[in-house]
């Protein structure tokens, strides 16, 4: 008898498994053999192909490579239900040396980054490349933890649920170890068209 009500019970608990529990993206590739898209103490630019945003960040640190750090990002296509991007543009630089706050302004998702090496303060400055959907709004916003746990680490930032986008970061700057720690600001979107527009 119980291994009856076993068989009955488990797919049913498989089922509903399956439609309540949160998809999890599987693993992420982040391009040809994994190569990094910068040397150290160069500039970079990377942009996801078109539609899609970014849902991975790793890096690597290096004191005796001018404190700088490889950089690497994985894309996964936005969910249709999101539609194709109607707009994208470059935010504001943030500076080298400083700590900063920054979200896509429009509604936006990040979609690429650009950094540019000053060896005088032995850090970066950066731009968020950001895509607006439609009229999509964030809602149930949040920070990461630090990303990496302590200065100087190699850093591995995933999103593992599906539906939550990033949308800008915070960093903090440390001028003792010349590196960063960042906090990603993560959002779910929308389904529908929202009537007011964020900034």
């Amino acid at each position: 008898m119980d291994i009856f009500l076993l068989c009955v019970f488990l797919p049913l608990v498989t089922v509903a498994w399956g439609q309540y529990s949160d998809y999890y993206y599987g693993p992420y590739n982040y391009g040809d053999n994994d190569e990094w898209v910068n040397v150290y103490r160069q500039g970079f630019n990377f942009q996801c192909p078109h539609g899609q945003v970014i849902v991975a960040v790793r890096s690597v640190f290096s004191k005796k490579e001018g404190s700088d750090r490889l950089w690497n990002y994985a894309c996964m296509p936005a969910p249709q239900s999101l539609g194709e991007p109607t707009e994208c543009w470059w935010e504001e630089i943030n500076r080298a040396g400083t700590e900063w706050y920054q979200t896509c302004s429009n509604n936006g998702l990040v979609a690429g980054f650009q950094s540019q090496y000053f060896p005088s303060v032995l850090d970066r400055e950066w731009q968020f490349y950001c895509c607006r959907y439609s009229r999509r709004c964030p809602y149930s916003c949040w920070l990461t933890t630090e990303y990496p746990g302590h200065y100087g680490e190699d850093m591995d930032m995933m999103m593992y649920t599906y539906d939550y986008y990033i949308r800008g970061a915070t960093t903090t700057f440390s001028a003792v170890h010349r590196d960063r720690q960042w906090k990603f600001i993560v959002c779910r979107m929308t389904d529908y068209d929202c009537p007011f527009q964020n900034v």
